[in-house]
């Protein structure tokens, strides 16, 4: 069996911390993440073996009804991501091209993040959830030009069904200024 990684997010915080206890409940999982976000959302991620973490997200899904927002199951999880979702951007002398996806939804940003990791040659900078950003999430990705389109092309292919990309772009050879601007 495969690690992967499970994400529920709620719109109402009560709603959350009793589906993510459920979750715990159901389950062998580890906790990776469980906290409020802003504008008053809540976001849990667990990680564990495939089977045991989707019995868990359908739990939550069960249990978080209306309140739920979006659920997923990420098996194989790219090993780039959780560094990504607690890292921050490099210098500008790093970066030949930078791919920008945001996303409506903050756990939507963690399966985008994967996505592109696993779409291209890329490098995952920075997977920014929700808090500043409204509710949102953004993914930061780097790599040569070619990969950098590659890999934002499939993210909104795949995400295209659900509707979770806000917007994207590439941007060739960002300017330094840029660069220390967004990070």
């Amino acid at each position: 069996m495969k690690k992967a990684l499970g994400l529920v997010e709620f719109k109402t915080i009560p709603a959350a911390v009793y589906a993510v206890d459920e979750m715990l409940k159901a389950s062998e999982i580890e906790l990776v993440f469980a906290a409020p976000i802003c504008p008053g959302k809540y976001i849990a991620i667990v990680s564990g073996e495939v089977a045991n973490v989707g019995t868990s997200v359908k739990r939550a899904v069960e249990v978080g009804d209306t309140f739920l927002i979006s659920s997923y199951v990420i098996p194989n999880i790219s090993e780039t991501v959780m560094p990504a979702i607690t890292g921050t951007l490099l210098g500008a002398e790093d970066i030949e091209a930078l791919g920008l996806v945001e996303t409506i939804a903050a756990v939507s940003a963690v399966k985008v993040g994967d996505i592109v990791a696993k779409a291209a040659n890329v490098r995952l900078l920075e997977i920014r959830l929700a808090r500043g950003l409204g509710g949102k999430g953004e993914v930061f990705f780097t790599g040569k030009l070619g990969d950098v389109e590659a890999a934002e092309k499939a993210a909104k292919n795949e995400m295209a069904e659900d509707g979770g990309i806000v917007s994207s772009v590439v941007i060739a050879r960002p300017s330094k200024a840029l660069i220390e601007a967004i990070n």
